[in-house]
């Protein structure tokens, strides 16, 4: 097993939530229309937001949603792990309205933590991984790591966030483009054995055919939000 350092990601939820709340900023200190405080119910999760429209045409927008962190047992290719999910991301927006009504098309930059950690122990005295089942005992192991990109672009169309004043529904319909990485790491005494290696990328071939597949994370959300 060979052990590739971590890169440090581009951005973080929290410097991109640095750079929309500066951008908004810019555009609050320059004659517009009333800024938005809403708040997503849908996927990815539930979240708060806050759009600024500048015109009848375009509007800017910023918002966090999470699904939160849980835990969940599950079974992958005759292998039973214990997974654990965390899911959550930050994004900037701007809509752009063609018709002055409240259709939009919608793209962004997406600061993401969708990562999913499923792993297998060997205290059940065996694990089968790739063509082989090997004797393990609770110090043995093997973990799989699903994670989609760090910062991703989004498209999508959507309804509200306009100008407008009061109380306002919104809905977006759209995705984050990225695909998925699946990595894979022994441990105990199974990561010494000489053969393991080979069945691991059996195994990671198997799930790549799944799971990492996916090259994007839909948006289906609705929102109600308040205008000043």
């Amino acid at each position: 097993m060979h052990c590739t350092p971590r890169r440090k990601p581009l951005s973080t939820p929290m410097h991109l939530a640095g750079i929309a709340l500066a951008l908004l900023g810019t555009f609050g200190a320059a004659p517009a229309h009333a800024g938005e405080v809403y708040a997503n119910l849908g996927l990815p999760g539930i979240g708060l937001g806050y759009a600024h429209p500048i015109d009848s045409h375009f509007t800017v927008r910023g918002d966090f949603m999470t699904m939160g962190s849980r835990q969940k047992d599950t079974t992958e290719d005759g292998i039973a792990y214990t997974g654990r999910y965390k899911l959550q991301r930050v994004a900037l927006f701007g809509d752009w309205f063609p018709f002055e009504g409240s259709f939009r098309l919608t793209g962004g930059l997406s600061s993401n933590n969708y990562r999913v950690s499923l792993d297998a122990s060997g205290a059940g005295g065996s694990l089968t991984i790739g063509d082989r089942t090997y004797t393990t005992s609770a110090g043995d192991g093997l973990n799989v790591e699903i994670k989609f990109p760090a910062v991703t672009p989004y498209l999508g169309i959507g309804w509200g966030h306009q100008t407008s004043s009061g109380w306002r529904m919104a809905a977006d319909i759209g995705a984050l483009i990225g695909k998925a990485k699946v990595t894979a790491t022994a441990r105990g005494a199974l990561a010494n054995e000489a053969d393991i290696q080979a069945n691991i990328d059996k195994e990671l071939a198997q799930l790549r055919d799944g799971v990492g597949k996916i090259r994007a994370i839909p948006q289906l959300s609705v929102s109600v939000g308040y205008s000043f």
